[in-house]
Formats: C-alpha cells, structure tokens, sequence
C-alpha cells in the first residue's frame, strides 16, 4: 500500500513522525480521509480524534487526539499543526469525563463564556471519542487472542 510521510507537531515539541497509508480527521469543513496522492490542501482542525493507519504498526491502527490546529496535505507529506496532541493510551479518562460535564454546566450558565465552553466541550468528546477507539481495537485484539 502506498504510504506518505505523517508529522504531528505541537507548538511545544515535534509529536510524531513517521509512514502513514491513512488518516482521518475532522476539519472546519467536516470529516476527511487522506491517502497517498490526496489532493494538496490546507484547512483549519477542530477538535477531533485523529484516526491514523501507520505503515510500521503491526496493530493497523492508532487514535489521537487534537485539539484543533491546521492541516496540510502536500504530495508526499501530510502536516497537522496542533494546539495539542494525546495519544489515545495517555488520556485519562475520568479527568475528560470531568472536563465535558464542566463544558455542559457552563454552557448551560447563560452567564459563561459560550464559545469557550463549546471548545472545551469538543475537546473533550474527541478526547474521549480516542479513548474509546482505542478500547474497541485493545477488547478485539484480547478477544481475537483469547479465541485462538
């Protein structure tokens, strides 16, 4: 399968970088899947689970997640500029329960900051969404193991 070099940086360090077949994310303009030879673009992220197939990983698949940033796909190399990368088996996940229930609430104050609070809220459901992805593939591979 054809791959393209993938490079995750933050403004804090470089997160990732390495051959990638496919990635989905989600931008401003809604969910996009990119593969080798997709069409040069820039468009800005919102927060969102980044789904990647990585060409080295044995297991196919790995889940992120960003919160918000840009991507920029070039022909042979993918870029995504995040605010802030988690792999998924970092993010703990009580402390993004937490998070979303306090967006909730302070989306509900007609006094809170409202754009802040829906941030924080998307922030957290594409950090949980990463956690449960991620769950999905770890309860297969011990069930595809416990079967055989």
């Amino acid at each position: 399968m054809n791959s393209y070099q993938l490079r995750i940086v933050t403004p804090e360090r470089p997160f990732f970088e390495g051959a990638c077949t496919f990635l989905i994310l989600r931008t401003e303009d809604g969910e996009i899947g990119v593969l080798h030879g997709h069409t040069p673009l820039v468009s800005p992220l919102v927060p969102t689970m980044v789904d990647l197939r990585l060409e080295a990983d044995s297991e196919g698949r790995r889940y992120l997640a960003v919160s918000g940033g840009f991507l920029e796909v070039r022909a042979e190399q993918v870029t995504v500029l995040a605010r802030t990368a988690e792999w998924a088996g970092d993010i703990d996940q009580e402390r993004a329960q937490s998070a979303l229930m306090r967006a909730e609430e302070h989306l509900a104050d007609s006094a809170a900051d409202r754009q802040r609070a829906r941030f924080a809220k998307r922030r957290a459901q594409a950090r949980l969404q990463a956690v449960h992805a991620q769950q999905a593939v770890l309860g297969r591979l011990a069930h595809g193991a416990s079967a055989g």
